[in-house]
């Protein structure tokens, strides 16, 4: 900061002798990093250095539309990319993984300084093997490379998990307002915009910021924005920030599978005026607990034998299900094979003309190699999935008709479509989880006119959402199990609503968090 007023003063004397030289020099040093996962302590699985498919320097602006070559934001600042990470919701991270993508962060932050902000763009859920709160422990040594005196403005997850650790070395910190995350380009931005006007204004660090813990513990699936009780307490999120006298203010919903003292919703606000902050920080709180006995499933749920029963009486199609308890796109290994078993155990399915199904997807490298070999039209018989999690189900055989092969996806590698009776079987090299229209079309299928599409996901995200006919969500065996109460919690904070559901009312009064420079 001292920097950037001096700069101004130069500016001030000697501008009308060199003003492009002097506007440079006045820009302020931003830099970049940051490590983003979802990671399941219930999974058997283990995420790599190589499941991040970090990006470094240049390559890093790549994440940020509002940042690219011809954008306002990409001239209002010196910016520093170093590494930024992200990879698919999995298991926990290897020490070795996370100290290596930590390091080199570091080394880069600590050959490219002195900076006056740092953009710090997490998700907040990551967990590590011996290692409680990794993202307060990557703050506090990127704060012992480039010092208090920075801004760090951190961009999270509502899904994340904020400690006092992580807020009090963040100076701002904003976190998505929905979910499913349609907005989290926007929120990044928001990040960046309250950086930038904090820095060019010379207002320097929020002098206030507001942390509560909230003791509640739900998964991403009942606490949707489409629906209320999650619409309409998101919703005063925004008219909550842009009060006078605050800054940013976030409702953090927290991570359900992972088992650490951190692990619970929190409301943070900051900003200039004390009252107006913690008042503000203690409103959301009470309106998050006072509507926690209203949160549900934001669609049906049923067993799968159930939900298999009524798509097949049902005459809308595609009729969707959420396999659950192995949503890749929350933690889960993605290679549990317990729900595909028990598809193709049922007799309707065993006949090439009976109902249509799709099943996105098992991962199962020897029996694509397999595929591959045969060629499409080919036939192919092997095993596939329960590799990593195989506490419910074994490997299942699938014998069938290669109908498709495709190369290249950035997370999958090679794909297959394997037809198993009138079940298609997507199988894949390397997990994938399946988003949009596109991942199905792209091999040849016509999910819009297939009776029955399974897909290894929670919530439906948007485009499938607007796909659905119908839709239920299973409740299956997994990493991601929606049945918290039988996980095996051992290390949270108790007492937690709903495991707790008789507890007494929490103190929610704010907690004032230190700023990052305070001694």
């Amino acid at each position: 900061m001292k920097r950037i007023l001096f700069s101004l003063l130069v500016l001030s004397t000697v501008f009308a002798c060199n003003p492009t030289e002097t506007e440079d020099q006045a820009l302020p040093r931003i830099a970049i990093a940051g490590l983003a996962i979802e990671s399941s302590t219930f999974s058997p699985a283990q995420s790599t250095e190589e499941a991040f498919h970090a990006r470094v320097g240049e390559d890093v602006f790549s994440f940020y539309p509002f940042l690219s070559p011809d954008s306002l934001n990409r001239d209002r600042a010196e910016w520093v990319p170093t590494i930024r990470g992200h990879a698919l919701p999995g298991g926990i991270v290897t020490r070795e993984a996370y100290e290596s993508l930590v390091t080199k962060t570091l080394d880069m932050l600590r050959e490219n300084g002195p900076y006056d902000g740092l953009f710090f763009d997490i998700h907040g859920a990551m967990s590590v093997v011996g290692l409680d709160d990794p993202e307060g422990d990557f703050i506090v040594r990127v704060r012992e490379v480039i010092g208090t005196e920075p801004l760090i403005s951190t961009s999270m997850d509502l899904h994340g998990n904020v400690s006092p650790r992580l807020a009090r070395h963040s100076d701002l910190i904003t976190c998505y307002r929905m979910a499913p995350h349609e907005d989290a380009i926007e929120s990044k931005k928001r990040a960046v915009d309250n950086l930038l006007e904090r820095l060019e204004s010379g207002k320097d660090k929020p002098p206030y910021k507001a942390w509560i813990p909230v003791p509640i513990l739900l998964p991403g699936e009942k606490t949707s924005t489409r629906v209320d009780p999650g619409k309409s307490l998101y919703a005063k999120v925004a008219p909550a920030a842009d009060q006078e006298g605050v800054v940013d203010a976030a409702i953090w919903v927290g991570y359900a599978w992972a088992d650490e003292p951190r692990n619970h919703a929190v409301v943070m606000v900051t900003g200039d005026d004390q009252e107006k902050v913690s008042s503000t920080a203690e409103d959301l709180a009470r309106s998050f607990w006072e509507v926690r006995n209203e949160f549900e499933f934001v669609a049906p749920t049923a067993t799968l034998e159930e939900s298999l029963a009524m798509a097949l009486a049902s005459d809308k199609r595609p009729f969707m299900i959420s396999d659950m308890g192995d949503n890749p796109t929350a933690g889960g290994a993605g290679d549990v094979t317990w729900t595909l078993t028990e598809i193709l155990a049922r007799p309707e399915f065993k006949s090439a003309d009976g109902p249509s199904l799709i099943y996105a997807s098992i991962p199962g490298p020897e029996l694509v190699e397999k595929a591959v070999a045969a060629g499409v039209g080919g036939q192919v018989d092997g095993l596939a999935g329960a590799a990593i999690d195989d506490r419910f189900a074994p490997p299942v055989r699938l014998t069938g008709k290669v109908e498709a092969i495709e190369h290249g996806d950035q997370h999958a590698e090679t794909e297959v479509v394997v037809k198993v009776g009138s079940v298609h079987v997507i199988v894949t090299k390397k997990r994938k989880p399946y988003h949009k229209e596109a991942d199905f079309t792209r091999l040849g299928l016509n999910p819009r006119e297939t009776d029955i599409v399974v897909v290894k996901i929670g919530y439906l995200v948007p485009e499938l959402f607007d796909m659905r006919a119908d839709w239920i969500m299973a409740l299956t065996p997994g990493g991601v199990d929606q049945d918290l109460e039988r996980l095996g919690y051992k290390r949270i904070k108790r007492p937690m609503f709903p495991l707790d559901k008789d507890m007494e009312d929490p103190d929610l009064s704010a907690q004032m968090i230190p700023l990052s420079d305070a001694e």
